[in-house]
């Protein structure tokens, strides 16, 4: 089942406008997701100092995508953007081994959160082409996502800066709305 029917099935009403909320360390590969995901161009990324937004329109379907900045000085801002949001997708780069727990440690402040209780999370396990990456089911190990039971979860590995998984952590993000 391609994309566009997951989106015609998630919604009766065309005009329904989905929030994701895309976030993780500095460095992670949250805005080339975010330009990949719009088709555009990703050869010149540069640090988000604030935020970004992309509204992807497909037949009708606007997935608003917020990209918020992960420097560490910019994270206590996060919650300033988590109203309303359908989906959280956070990002990890899995080739940088240095900074796993740090990054256990933001998502698992983002769990404990009330206005993001429930809400579907994707995890990109991001830069799997690196040699020295850690694989996605070891990350969900680390990370302790086998106990997370309030909310349906899911761990995809990808390379953002080739596009692979992308797709198919969003395809299932829409299928995990759905459900909701």
């Amino acid at each position: 089942m391609g994309l566009l029917s997951i989106l015609r099935k998630l919604r009766s009403n065309p005009d329904k406008e989905l929030r994701l909320l895309l976030l993780g360390l500095d460095n992670a590969g949250k805005t080339t997701i975010l330009r990949s995901l719009a088709n555009e161009d990703i050869t010149q990324v540069t640090p988000t100092q604030g935020f970004n937004i992309k509204s992807v329109h497909s037949e009708g379907f606007k997935l608003n995508v917020w990209d918020i900045g992960g420097a560490r000085k910019i994270r206590p801002y996060w919650r300033n953007y988590f109203e309303n949001t359908d989906v959280l997708i956070y990002v990890i780069d899995s080739a940088d081994t240095n900074r796993l727990e740090e990054t256990s440690q933001e998502l698992s402040e983002l769990l404990t959160e009330d206005k993001l209780r429930g809400v579907p999370l994707l995890i990109y396990a991001n830069k799997q082409d690196f040699s020295r990456s850690v694989n996605a089911s070891d990350i969900a190990e680390l990370l302790g996502l086998h106990n997370v039971k309030d909310r349906d979860w899911q761990i995809q590995s990808c390379v953002a800066t080739d596009g692979i998984g992308i797709k198919e952590g969003l395809e299932w993000a829409c299928k995990s709305i759905k459900k909701k």
